[in-house]
């Protein structure tokens, strides 16, 4: 799944608010399959670090690298309900929510934005998500990006984290950056996985100039600026390791 974020120079949408849910017997089921059988029967060895860094309760947003169709089966497993007890929300795009596809993706947490004109409703979905203490999964580059690298970070996954924050007072949304690398940059059969977890960004700390327009605004730009430096990091340290291993 693929996550989407807003641009300022594009007007948003108002359509009905988007329907998403974890559905009480399919999550359970899907998750079991995705842990027991579809990621160890393809996979290689896979590797989790990090996972201290997820709160067990209170609004989280998981802002991953996306590499891969993957990411979003190997997450559940990292941060969803085998590591934490919680089931995942992802922000994907709106191309993916159709036919028999779309079903099974909306009652496993996902909802639609539309890349070329986000829909007010579906970013308010996404803040009251967070207002409603769930665990929001969006990838900030935005499309898939191969490169091992970090791309540059689209600002809408800031600006609805300041929005949720400013919203209610001490909310505490966490922001957690996690580096998702494969062993083939189109992963194939038995090749290594490795997830890493990084410290949380702590939202409210940002808002320390108030909740004005332009204090919102500043806010988001210094978080989407510092989100980038952590995952940068954690890339970094990947490839230093590997190399050292090497």
């Amino acid at each position: 799944m693929s996550s989407s974020d807003s641009s300022e120079s594009q007007p948003l949408s108002v359509v009905p608010s988007p329907q998403s849910r974890c559905s009480p017997w399919l999550t359970p089921i899907a998750y079991g399959l995705g842990q027991y059988l579809v990621l160890p029967s393809y996979f290689g060895p896979i590797t989790i670090t990090g996972q201290a860094h997820i709160p067990t309760h209170g609004p989280v947003i998981l802002a991953p690298t996306h590499r891969a169709r993957w990411d979003s089966i190997v997450l559940p497993l990292a941060a969803g309900r085998p590591a934490t007890g919680r089931d995942l929300r992802f922000m994907v795009t709106d191309d993916e929510v159709k036919g028999m596809q779309g079903w099974f993706i909306r009652r496993l947490g996902g909802f639609p934005v539309n890349v070329r004109r986000p829909s007010v409703a579906s970013l308010r979905h996404g803040r009251d998500l967070l207002l409603n203490q769930e665990m929001l999964v969006i990838y900030p580059e935005g499309g898939i990006r191969r490169e091992d690298r970090v791309h540059p970070l689209k600002p809408g996954l800031a600006r609805l984290a300041v929005q949720a924050e400013a919203a209610q007072a001490n909310l505490n949304v966490h922001i957690l950056p996690v580096d998702i690398f494969y062993g083939e940059a189109y992963p194939r059969w038995r090749c290594p996985v490795q997830i890493h977890i990084g410290a949380p960004l702590m939202v409210q700390a940002y808002l320390q100039g108030g909740t004005a327009p332009d204090a919102l605004k500043t806010a988001a730009q210094q978080i989407t600026t510092d989100l980038k430096k952590q995952l940068v990091a954690l890339v970094a340290q990947r490839q230093t390791l590997a190399t050292t291993a090497d």
